[in-house]
């Protein structure tokens, strides 16, 4: 098990990630927070590269809500079927144009209550709206976050709201928004599932897992 890390060693890692990333930015291509918001619910299980190059096509058609709450099913699902679960993602974005349209009067609401109300957002979609359109401090708990928060030892929890709060605890005052963007640049360059590149990484030497490796690689040789 990876022993959760001080405060001030966590502080010394997200330095020098954000040394390292600080060109870091969310990589989906929007122009509204309503299209962020539909960007960021077709992303799920699907990479930013693929969303970005469908949401051009969508977003001609359906520009805001008031337009894709009267699309055609059957059109949304030929404009978004490069991406995965279209069927089901294509629904959800209609359902949720539906609900801006009769709730918010098309406005794409700033509370996370309201945003984890609508069709298709759960928190992580709901937190990347309020951090990148809104501007509000907010974890971004991905996979990549989820995955890194562990390896790092900011975190010895599985469930993504478990190990957001964990992370709230341990960076109080902290621009949470740029820290989950520089994270998940990290998990995508670096830190990968399968075969992370440790010996290259610029934190390994703060880094408990690849401490620990570097353990059992002496054990093996001994």
């Amino acid at each position: 098990m990876i022993v959760k890390l001080s405060k001030n060693r966590a502080a010394a890692i997200m330095q020098i990630l954000c040394q390292t990333y600080h060109y870091a930015q969310c990589e989906l291509i929007y122009n509204s927070s309503f299209q962020l918001l539909i960007a960021v619910i077709l992303s799920a299980q699907c990479t930013d590269k693929q969303v970005n190059l469908t949401t051009p096509k969508l977003f001609k058609f359906y520009p805001d809500a008031e337009s894709l709450a009267k699309a055609p099913i059957d059109h949304v699902k030929e404009l978004i079927k490069s991406i995965g679960f279209f069927n089901v993602k294509a629904q959800n974005i209609i359902n949720c144009a539906q609900v801006l349209r009769e709730k918010y009067q098309g406005i794409v609401p700033n509370k996370l209550e309201d945003l984890i109300s609508l069709p298709g957002v759960g928190r992580k979609t709901a937190n990347v709206v309020l951090g990148v359109a809104f501007k509000q401090r907010a974890w971004t708990v991905d996979t990549h976050l989820n995955r890194l928060a562990r390896r790092l030892g900011f975190s010895q929890n599985n469930d993504p709201y478990k190990i957001e709060l964990d992370l709230i605890k341990l960076f109080k005052t902290q621009d949470w928004t740029f820290y989950s963007i520089v994270l998940i640049f990290h998990g995508r360059r670096m830190c990968k599932a399968q075969n992370p590149s440790c010996s290259a990484c610029p934190v390994n030497k703060f880094c408990p897992s690849f401490d620990q490796q570097k353990r059992q690689f002496k054990a093996i040789k001994s």
